[in-house]
């Protein structure tokens, strides 16, 4: 029995089809195609095409998951960048589904974590499942185009998940350094507060080198010709962070500041996240920035940011901290939901 999987986002849209394996719980995939989201009018469109000509040889799938970024309500969503209104009960009447959920495309990442395997991820720090602790809850944070925070309650007989917006409260600088950071971005952007995902995300990675390369120290700079390619094409801002760690990976100094600042801020957010959740069965790093730098997530200079939290950094060092490998995540976790769904 097959069933299909999407990881639904502005610039791109993912979609599978999986299915179940004797012995093995984790879902199998059969085909996959990707979309460019801005290629089509709708998203019914999309799904039509992949059903109708990817899928000619394979079982048509009986239910059916779709991880969306964007807001949802009662089994609908809206796509703001596209202007795609998508409900979850019209897929599943159009495309004929047994059953059909819409979900937060982060939220649904805790779906997938009990199916993972071991290629998937890398241990940080194993912790200690101590008697008596909520070995249950798990917390999932994730840094990419933005910044996304989910949490939820995995036993062997369910996934209860727990959506979050944590990823917006507020930056707090923790150095006279960052503080002169939040207060340029502050004027850059011309907002009253700067909150967590304008830092800890790959869009915040640039910034960080956006207001560096400002400096006059940095007016020779090679990554000077891009900031100038920003401030006219801002799509220009998305190949930023991979030059700002390849530069880093070859010694630059500016740039190995710029990193240090930005793996800091991530690394306090895990410990503030770690605190509040009291995660025992897990804090997972995701997101499209995790497998690139999880030696940096080893790093002393990571570790101490994480555990730098007062009296309570001890409770710290009984979190298990884990990083998410698998750049398809999303999709893999949906299919893992698509596959609950199968036996509602």
């Amino acid at each position: 029995m097959s069933f299909l999987a999407c990881d639904l986002g502005g610039t791109k849209v993912l979609l599978g089809i999986f299915e179940k394996v004797i012995n093995d719980n984790s879902p199998k995939l059969l085909l996959k195609k990707k979309y460019i989201s801005s290629d089509w009018d709708s998203f019914d469109l999309i799904l039509e095409d992949f059903l109708k000509n990817e899928c000619k040889n394979i079982s048509y799938p009986s239910s059916a998951c779709f991880a969306v970024a964007g807001p949802l309500s009662n089994n609908q969503a809206k796509i703001i960048n596209l202007s795609w209104n998508i409900s979850g009960n019209a897929l599943l009447n159009k495309f004929n589904f047994k059953s059909c959920e819409l979900i937060n495309d982060f939220a649904v990442q805790i779906y997938g974590i009990p199916y993972l395997k071991d290629n998937q991820y890398c241990t940080i720090q194993d912790g200690d499942h101590s008697e008596g602790a909520n070995n249950n809850l798990h917390a999932i944070v994730g840094a990419g185009t933005g910044l996304g925070i989910a949490r939820g309650i995995i036993t062997r007989e369910k996934v209860k998940v727990f959506a979050s917006e944590g990823g917006h409260v507020e930056y707090s600088p923790k150095s006279q350094l960052e503080w002169e950071l939040k207060t340029w971005l502050k004027n850059y952007l011309k907002v009253e507060r700067i909150s967590c995902e304008r830092i800890v995300s790959g869009t915040g990675l640039s910034r960080i080198a956006e207001w560096r390369l400002g400096k006059p120290d940095a007016q020779n700079h090679p990554l000077q010709k891009y900031i100038k390619e920003i401030k006219t094409f801002d799509a220009a801002r998305k190949e930023l962070p991979e030059k700002i760690c390849n530069l880093s990976k070859e010694g630059d100094p500016l740039m190995i500041e710029v990193e240090r600042i930005w793996l800091g801020a991530y690394a306090s957010l895990l410990g503030d996240v770690a605190l509040q959740e009291l995660c025992f069965g897990g804090l997972w790093i995701s997101g499209g920035t995790a497998s690139k730098h999880f030696k940096n997530f080893k790093s002393d200079l990571f570790m101490k940011q994480f555990f730098d939290k007062g009296r309570l950094k001890d409770i710290l060092k009984t979190i298990p901290m884990k990083v998410i490998l698998d750049e398809e995540f999303g999709l893999f976790s949906a299919a893992c939901r698509a596959k609950m769904l199968l036996k509602t």
